[in-house]
């Protein structure tokens, strides 16, 4: 080798070594103190509410009750079928996942003889299927009822839940004037 290389290497191993030194100078000489508590406070939500503060919730949505006035039966067909997977609508039809919807405005919660309700819905029995019940319900199941068996992530326009609801009350025969 020449010189003239090996003075190249020896100023690059001389480089690298007061690099080393003055890194470990520095850490000896500037030690940060931890902070007692975060200087940025992160807002975390609230956990999901219990089964008993579920009523809560539905309170805020707006009320599906006026727009019942403009919506169809027809239209709310056309929603239902995103649930036909999972439940049947016909008088007398059979169960699938969920239950059978046919009557089921004005009905009791858990009214279907045979089907096994989750825990979250069976203790709503003896309350009736209202419009605005439903409309809760079909917009996020699991606020509703939480531990639902549902998995259904809900029906966000409000449009589209009166129009469901319009269809449900036409296929009850006890539903309620609105």
């Amino acid at each position: 080798m020449s010189l003239e290389t090996n003075k190249a290497f020896a100023a690059l191993l001389l480089a690298g070594i007061v690099a080393m030194t003055s890194g470990f100078i520095a850490t000896q000489l500037v030690s940060p103190k931890p902070l007692a508590e975060n200087v940025y406070k992160v807002e975390v939500a609230e956990a999901a509410p219990a089964a008993g503060a579920a009523a809560a919730a539905p309170a805020a949505l707006p009320p599906v009750t006026p727009l019942l006035a403009s919506a169809t039966a027809e239209a709310g067909q056309a929603v239902a079928k995103q649930c036909t997977s999972c439940h049947s609508f016909e008088q007398g039809g059979a169960n699938k996942v969920g239950p059978n919807l046919y009557g089921v405005v004005g009905a009791e919660h858990a009214h279907v003889e045979g089907f096994a309700y989750s825990k979250a819905l069976a203790e709503k029995k003896g309350t009736p299927w209202g419009y605005e019940e439903l409309n809760a319900f079909l917009a996020s199941p699991k606020t509703y009822a939480p531990g639902t068996k549902m998995t259904f992530a809900g029906i966000k326009k409000p449009e589209d839940r009166a129009n469901l609801i319009a269809y449900l009350r036409s296929i009850s025969p006890n539903a309620p004037a609105p």
